[in-house]
């Protein structure tokens, strides 16, 4: 097995375990991120932090409504940390023989721009069939499952569905990435001047992702929110109970009736568990990553 087949595993597992642990806190990002009602104690919102949201998801949903959507967003995850490994290493391996770049650090961010937009496009379906499960109502659910999702979307509305939201993603995605594997090379090159002769190891990895999680997701964080409101227009049926539903016509409509409704922090709405996602899924998306890639090495 060649070195970027292990990549391509190595990869995929580690999008597996990964949204295996962190599924929980996307279903109350996300849940944060369409709720229009401000976030707080002071008004009568369904979700107003992140302790409460937990416990009334459970309370009224069951606790294994916190892995909601959970099929589509495996496929997702497992498409995207496949497609993105693959692909930043042989970016990589292009710009450093080729001589592209002779700075490691542009390369990283290059790379792993390029490298998420690839995985962004092979793996969105999945993001919107999951964005609309965990949206959903459980008490008046439109859609029984993943096939059904889709079944019902092509049917009912088009396969343009599938992708509405993608040119805001692609634009999240590109930064975000990049800014992510820039910030865990800076981490890890600080980390080699501190211990010289020393190899990454899972807490390095840990620490490491979890800055280079929370920095890279903070810089882009507004676009996160408005490509999933964008990807919820046209399912007010099953927002029933959510509180008010909303209406938005594109990009730039999308953030002004944001700020003009829920005011310029309303960019930021479930910014705190998104953080916490953030840490937790980018730490662990590198080191099972490294310790995947490791143990593939190591049987061959």
């Amino acid at each position: 097995m060649d070195l970027s087949q292990n990549h391509a595993i190595a990869g995929a597992v580690s999008g597996f375990l990964t949204r295996l642990i962190c599924q929980p806190f996307d279903v109350i990002k996300i849940r944060f991120q369409l709720q229009v009602e401000p976030i707080s104690h002071t008004h009568s919102s369904k979700y107003q932090s992140l302790l409460q949201a937990t416990s009334t998801i459970i309370r009224e949903e069951g606790i294994f409504s916190l892995w909601k959507g959970h099929l589509p967003a495996q496929f997702l995850s497992i498409t995207y940390g496949l497609t993105q490994f693959y692909s930043y290493n042989k970016l990589m391996e292009v710009m450093t023989d080729s001589k592209i770049n002779n700075r490691q650090y542009s390369m990283n961010f290059i790379a792993g721009a390029t490298a998420g937009t690839i995985a962004t496009i092979a793996s969105f379906p999945f993001d919107t069939a999951r964005t609309r499960l965990v949206a959903q109502s459980s008490t008046r659910k439109i859609y029984t499952g993943l096939f059904n999702c889709y079944w019902t979307i092509l049917k009912t509305e088009s396969v343009r569905t599938l992708f509405r939201g993608l040119s805001l993603t692609l634009l999240q995605v590109a930064p975000h990435t990049g800014l992510q594997f820039l910030f865990y090379n800076i981490s890890t090159s600080i980390y080699r001047r501190l211990v010289p002769d020393s190899e990454i190891t899972a807490l390095n990895s840990l620490l490491s992702g979890s800055i280079a999680g929370v920095l890279s997701k903070t810089a882009i964080y507004p676009m996160d929110l408005g490509r999933k409101r964008l990807q919820i227009q046209g399912f007010e049926h099953g927002r029933v109970g959510f509180g008010k539903f909303f209406h938005c016509g594109g990009l730039v409509d999308c953030f002004v009736r944001i700020v003009k409704e829920e005011g310029v922090l309303g960019l930021f709405k479930g910014l705190l568990p998104s953080q916490v996602k953030a840490a937790a899924t980018s730490s662990l998306h590198f080191t099972f990553y490294e310790q995947a890639l490791h143990l593939l090495r190591f049987i061959h």
